[in-house]
Order: C-alpha cells, then structure tokens, then sequence
C-alpha cells in the first residue's frame, strides 16, 4: 500500500517501491509474476482527477482493477 496527497504522487511513490522490490526479488533469484500483478486506486477523496495509474514491474506496466481476489476476499475500490 502506499499512501500520498495526490495521484501523481502515489503513482510515482508505487513506481520507486516496485523498482526496489523486483531489484531485491533478482537478488534473491526471485521472479515476480507480472500476469498476476494488479494494481488498484483507493482513494476517499471525489475531486475529478485523473484516476488511470502507470504503475510498472520488470519494466511492464500493472494492470489498474476496480476489484480483486486476495485470499479468498474480493476487494473493490470503495472497500463496499
């Protein structure tokens, strides 16, 4: 999770963290699974921004979801 004051700043804080985990997931012969990555915007704010997120791994862009399957909990964007 990463938390910001805006979009953009989300974005690019996502973009550091992302970089440094598949650096230390290559260190450690790790290879993360970019079919099964996801990316979603939480966000409790209704101002009208731009809401399309660029958020990469092993140089590949995430997909942005409205809803995903963690453990068996289907999460949405409003946590409903």
């Amino acid at each position: 999770m990463i938390r910001a004051e805006s979009i953009g700043e989300a974005e690019n804080n996502a973009n550091i963290e992302m970089d440094k985990i598949a650096k230390w997931a290559g260190d450690n012969k790790i290879k993360c699974n970019n079919g099964k990555s996801k990316v979603m915007l939480l966000t409790r704010r209704k101002r009208k921004e731009q809401k399309k997120l660029a958020v990469y791994l092993n140089n590949k862009v995430i997909p942005q979801v409205q809803k995903l399957k963690y453990l068996g909990i289907i999460l949405d964007y409003k946590l409903t």
